[in-house]
Parts: C-alpha cells; structure tokens; sequence
C-alpha cells in the first residue's frame, strides 16, 4: 500500500512539473493576462521589449532542450501570440545581410553555444533543435564582427554515434 502512495506522489509531482513547464505554453490563448502566463509557466528565460510597449516572454530550454516558447504579450499586458519557434519555417525568416545577432535572439531566444572557428572572423550562434522528422538538429547563425548575419544553415546533430566513442 506504501508503494501505491508513493507511486501516487510521484506522478502527482510529475503532473505539477509538466504543467510548468514552457511546453505548456502551447495552450496559452491569445488575451490571457500576462501574470496568468508567469504563474502558469514561471518566469521567463528572457524578457524582450517589443514595438508599442509590448513585451515577448521567452521560454528557452537551451542550451541541452530543442525548443524555445515566445509568448508576446500587448501593452495592456494581454498575451497577443504564442510559439514554439525553434523550427526549420522559423529559421527561414532569418535574412542574411540584414538580420543581426539581436535580431536573432530576439526571434529566437538565446543560442545552446556561441562558438569561433577558424575560418570565420566572428561569432557562430548554434541552436539545438528537432526537425518535423524527429532528427535532432544544429541551426547555425554566423555573424561578422559588426554582429549582422553573413550566413546560416541547418546542420544534423549527431548523438551517441558509434565512431565519437572511446573504447
């Protein structure tokens, strides 16, 4: 009977966790007031000031997470959207020679990593995501030293692959 308890609290507090997490946000009505969202998702990753006074709640599980929530909320604190963002239609708005870094995590929340390589003079902003295959995938924003975007593209995210182990 103990076991049965404890079973019980246990996917009771499973429940609780689930419902604040930012994967709830996918449920958020477009007018929900914006105290609403914070008690139900918690605070935000980063909060973004928008055109007319408005705000975007982000809700990033970057770096190891593959997905990344933006509530936009209305000057009159009233959710107006609300997206999962880290996909490959959302990653195509991104314009080459006119976006800019904070253009990019204004979209698209903070990057798992920002990297160098040696054959870029700048930074290298990689996002974790999950293609509508189910692959898990890298999107790579490089940006000049000015921080506009120069190039970027999807690349596939390679786990656990036989050859990357040491034996």
């Amino acid at each position: 009977m103990i076991e049965i308890k404890s079973l019980s609290s246990l996917a009771a507090a499973l429940l609780l966790a689930a419902c604040a997490s930012p994967f709830a946000a996918s449920g958020i009505a477009p007018g929900t007031p914006r105290d609403e969202v914070l008690a139900r998702l918690g605070p935000p990753t980063r909060v973004v000031p928008l055109a007319e006074g408005g705000q975007r709640l982000q809700y990033s599980l970057q770096p190891a997470g593959q997905y990344a929530w933006m509530v936009d909320v209305d000057a009159a604190g009233r959710v107006t959207g609300s997206r999962q963002v880290l996909n490959e239609r959302d990653f195509n708005r991104i314009v080459p020679g006119t976006w800019t870094g904070a253009d990019v995590e204004r979209e698209f929340g903070p990057p798992a990593r920002v990297d160098s390589v040696a054959s870029w003079n700048g930074p290298v902003l990689t996002y974790r995501w999950r293609d509508l295959q189910g692959a898990d995938m890298f999107y790579w924003v490089y940006l000049d030293p000015q921080g506009v975007v120069r190039r970027a593209h999807p690349g596939m995210e390679f786990r656990d692959r036989m050859f990357d182990r040491h034996f």
